[in-house]
Parts: structure tokens; C-alpha cells; sequence
């Protein structure tokens, strides 16, 4: 199939992924009543008491808004607010079809910090949890903390956040087959970019030791010019991508197409883990990572084994979120969705080409969620 002809096809069919529906009917003057004026004011007055019960009174526990200013649209780059729309449908979609979240994508014209954190800030009141979605970095890292500090429910960067946790989980799988220690192995990570920078801080917080973070100059060192979260990520080794896949355990792959070849994977330590996640090109392509000596190969891709893919993360960490009130998703609920992904491939089911659990498996979100849910202090 040609998705691209055929997937505008079905947009032009559908036009919009998404709609709203009444919870309630209004069939007759009593339900009128009841579900507006005058029976409404008696919810209002009880959250004007006391807010939280807005989590109670109204849709706001189980509603998401996934905001974008159209920066960094897939592969895409800096299509704008509008152009971004389809995307922000599609994880809509994801959203209700896998952990029944209502989510509400908000395509902002504006590319300012300050616009955007004041935007989202002052509509926070009307949702459980915000999913920060294509917003280009390092603004993003710079919009997430903002927002943290000002809001008082969850801000997540899917692309960094829900990236690092399904490579981290995949990583978990990866290892309980090749048998190789966490402690022990180098791990190499091409793109310095938000997904990069965000799977770099979760896997050392999970305990990798050694680690080489890499962007389209080589590895990162001091003497080049480094945003803040590149700089704490940064080697004193110098050298290319090549170099630093000398004796490496793992490869991940966030970044261009075909920037690594089998000669490289072929350099690495006995039975690499290469996890090449450009999209829709990966960094190698499966067959060449395994002719190169790729014990395991995860890809981006649908059409390929062991696909990585952040719909394995992010509807149950929101569902997990929402469902004890959270108002922050931490470090150690990443981990734990991570361990949750991990172990919904059981023992028997798990080989080198299924390490990931499919993403349309409805009961995986919830199993996210519980975990997510148990982590919430």
C-alpha cells in the first residue's frame, strides 16, 4: 500500500479524526435542568469551594491537551500550528482507541517561550494533564521545566519522555536475551537532539554506566558549541560516530537515515543491540545491521520486527496519571512504565525479533497505568 496517497485519501474522507460527543442526553426539559441552567450552578458552587473537585464534577480527570507549535512535525520540521493538526488527531486517536483518555490537540501560533508557557499555563484549569508534542529543541526542555514550575498537574514531552522510556524498556528486553549486564555495556546514542538528550538521562537513571552521546559532528565534547543539556551530556573523548561505535554494546539511533553502516555494527562488541529509529529510514536497515553481527535490530517502523514506538508508552502512563491525580510524572514512573512495557512480553513470547509488546494490545496501557499509578507518592 502507498500510505501516503492512501492515508491523504482517507483525510479528505474523513475530514477530522476526532469529534466531540455528549455524555448526556437532552431529551427533555428536565434534562435540560439538570445538565444546564439552573441545576448546573450547584456543581459550580461546590468546585468555586474547593477546586479539586472539578476532578470530580467534571471532564476534566480524564482530559488531555497535546500542544504544539508545529516546530518539529515527525520528520518533518517547522511545518507550522495548522500543518500540524493531523498528527495532534492521530495521537488524539491513540489517546482514546488504547487508554480511553480524551485528548484535544492545541496547535498554537506562536513560536515564543514565554507565549507558549502563558498559554498553556492559563489553560491548564481545564485539563488533567498537558502531552507537549513537536516543539523543537532546546525550547522545549526550556517549556517543559516552565511549565513544571507554574502548573499543578502533569507536563510530558512525548518526544523526549515517552522515546526514552519505550527505548529503555526495549533495552530491558534486549539484555535478558544476550544475557549482557547493565553495569557493563557502552552504550552509544546518535541524535543530541530532545528524544537523545531525554533517553541519555533515563537510561543512566536506570543505571547504564557507560555511555557516548553523539551528534552529527561526533561525539560530544567540551570544545564544541552545546546547549545546557548537551554540556552535561558531553565526553572528553573526541572522534566520530564510527569511532565511538568501536567495542560498544548498543546502538540507538535518533537521528538521519543511513548514517551507519554495516561496518560499523561489524566493530562493535559480540552481539550488538542497534535500535535504528529514524523515521521512515532508519539508520541502517535491519538486514544490513544484522550482516554486520546485530544480535537484535529494533527499528520506528510497523514493517519491521520489534518496532519502538511511543504509543507503547504514553496513553498508560497519562491513564496511570490521571487515574491517582498526579501532579507531576516522575522519574521513577518512567521507569516503572518501562519495566511495565518490558514485562508484558513474558518469557516464553520472548525472542530476538519480539521484544516489544504490539502496540495495539488494548490491555498494555492499563498494565502501564497501574505501574505508573503505584509510583505516585
Amino acid at each position: 500500500m502507498n500510505y501516503a496517497s492512501e492515508s491523504l485519501k482517507k483525510h479528505h474522507e474523513w475530514r477530522g479524526k476526532i469529534e466531540m460527543i455528549s455524555r448526556v442526553p437532552i431529551n427533555t426539559r428536565e434534562d435540560l435542568s439538570l445538565a444546564y441552567t439552573p441545576g448546573v450552578a450547584a456543581p459550580c458552587l461546590e468546585i468555586q469551594k474547593d477546586v479539586r473537585k472539578s476532578y470530580q464534577l467534571t471532564r476534566r480527570a480524564n482530559t488531555v491537551a497535546i500542544v504544539t507549535d508545529g516546530t518539529a512535525v515527525l520528520g518533518l520540521g517547522d511545518i507550522g500550528a495548522e500543518a500540524a493538526m493531523p498528527v495532534m488527531e492521530g495521537k488524539a486517536v491513540l489517546f482514546k482507541e488504547l487508554a480511553d483518555i480524551d485528548a484535544i490537540p492545541l496547535c498554537l501560533r506562536t513560536k515564543d517561550v514565554a507565549e507558549i508557557v502563558k498559554t498553556i499555563s492559563l489553560l491548564a484549569g481545564s485539563f488533567g494533564g498537558i502531552n507537549i508534542e513537536d516543539i523543537s529543541a532546546p525550547r522545549c526542555f526550556e517549556i517543559e521545566r516552565r511549565l513544571k514550575e507554574v502548573c499543578d498537574i502533569p507536563i510530558f514531552h512525548d518526544d523526549q519522555h515517552g522515546t526514552a522510556i519505550v527505548v529503555l524498556s526495549a533495552l530491558i528486553n534486549a539484555l535478558r536475551i544476550t544475557k549482557k549486564n547493565l553495569a557493563d555495556i557502552t552504550v552509544v546514542i546518535n541524535g543530541a537532539g530532545a528524544a537523545g538528550i531525554a533517553t541519555a538521562r533515563l537510561l543512566l537513571d536506570y543505571g547504564v554506566k557507560k555511555m557516548l552521546v553523539c551528534d552529527r559532528q561526533g561525539i560530544l565534547n567540551a570544545e564544541q558549541s552545546l546547549n545546557d543539556e548537551q554540556t552535561k551530556l558531553a565526553s572528553d573523548r573526541h572522534g566520530s560516530l564510527a569511532d565511538a561505535l568501536i567495542g560498544a554494546d548498543v546502538f540507538i539511533g535518533l537521528s538521519a537515515p543511513n548514517c551507519v553502516t554495516k561496518e560499523m555494527v561489524a566493530s562493535m562488541n559480540k552481539d550488538p543491540i542497534v535500535f535504528a529509529l529514524a523515521n521512515p529510514t532508519p539508520e541502517i536497515m535491519p538486514d544490513l545491521a544484522k550482516a554486520g553481527g546485530a544480535a537484535i535490530v529494533g527499528t520506528g517502523r510497523s514493517d519491521f520486527p520489534n518496532q519502538i514506538n511511543n504509543a507503547l508508552a504514553f496513553p498508560g502512563v497519562f491513564r496511570g496519571a490521571l487515574d491517582v491525580f498526579a501532579p507531576d510524572i516522575t522519574e521513577k514512573m518512567k521507569i516503572a512504565a518501562a519495566q511495565a512495557i518490558a514485562n508484558h512480553v513474558k518469557d516464553h513470547e520472548l525472542t530476538a525479533d519480539f521484544i516489544m509488546p504490539n502496540p495495539l494490545d488494548k490491555t498494555l496501557a492499563y498494565a502501564v497505568a497501574k505501574a505508573v499509578g503505584g509510583q505516585n507518592d
